[in-house]
């Protein structure tokens, strides 16, 4: 840390970092270097030494993916009800409640449309950091809103998935999402119309074992997590050991679950060229 503290021997070391302003540095939680946010975000939310990727949110995304002053973001408004008035060790509405509070967004999903290289798209991003991207009724009505955009605009679509998996505060009326994702792709491939699924960490879950595996082509991040149950449970239920690394996208890829693990860096580049043969421009 010292090579950014400043020399002046009358101040001690700990209150010259005390005078560094906060935010402007970050620790990576895989190999502990020390990186500048402003390096941070021009790596695209990537570690510069050793390509650890951030979990970033929805407006990162857009950053990242949709060609500038392209953006629009749709269906802002729609917010989860409580129909069942669930309550775990607290009342589903406090959860909600905290989760609006903390991170300004209205749920686990922020669906829109834009462009990628000039190609016009629908698109949707989850949001893990909004109770752990889990998939409630508003997740699923956002998500065929969006692919209906496709539909009218008669552009792919693409989406990105961070998940825990289904809300479950929401119970049934978390798990009938996945029937409805499911069926309106089909009414999107009737149309001949490409949805590309891209996997970050983590993707498990019901959203997993719903809308995104079943995309026309589908992209993973490096070292992502995905998988339906944990490694300890599917241990436990087929009694045997696993191998190493099997829910992460290398081994999904090497085992034809994915089509291609591409670097964030990378991965608009990457985009505009899958859609660039799937639509023919």
């Amino acid at each position: 840390m010292a090579w950014f503290l400043r020399k002046n021997k009358n101040i001690a070391p700990e209150q010259q970092l005390r005078e560094m302003p906060d935010g402007l540095w970050t620790k990576c939680p895989e190999c502990t270097t020390i990186i500048y946010r402003k390096e941070l975000e021009e790596n695209a939310y990537t570690c510069p030494k050793c390509d650890h990727h951030f979990r970033i949110g929805s407006s990162k995304y857009v950053d990242v993916l949709i060609d500038h002053g392209s953006w629009i973001e749709t269906d802002k408004n729609v917010r989860s009800a409580d129909p069942l008035e669930f309550v775990d060790t607290r009342p589903y509405k406090a959860r909600l409640k905290e989760a609006y509070s903390r991170t300004d967004l209205p749920d686990a999903v922020t669906t829109g449309t834009g462009a990628v290289h000039g190609v016009p798209i629908a698109f949707g991003c989850m949001n893990f950091g909004f109770i752990g991207g889990s998939m409630g009724s508003v997740v699923g009505e956002k998500f065929v809103r969006a692919g209906r955009r496709a539909l009218e605009m008669q552009a792919p679509f693409v989406f990105i998935s961070a998940s825990g998996g289904a809300r479950m505060q929401e119970a049934a009326l978390s798990l009938m999402q996945m029937g409805k994702t499911s069926a309106f792709l089909s009414e999107l491939a009737e149309n001949r119309l490409p949805y590309i699924s891209i996997l970050t960490d983590p993707t498990t879950g019901g959203v997993s074992a719903s809308y995104a595996m079943l995309g026309d082509v589908i992209v993973a991040e490096p070292k992502a997590l995905i998988g339906f149950a944990g490694p300890r449970v599917i241990e436990q239920t087929i009694r045997r050991k696993l191998p190493e690394g099997f829910q992460r996208s290398e081994f999904l890829l090497e085992h034809g679950f994915v089509d291609m693990v591409v670097h964030r860096r990378d991965l608009k580049r990457q985009l505009a060229t899958v859609l660039s043969h799937l639509m023919k421009v």
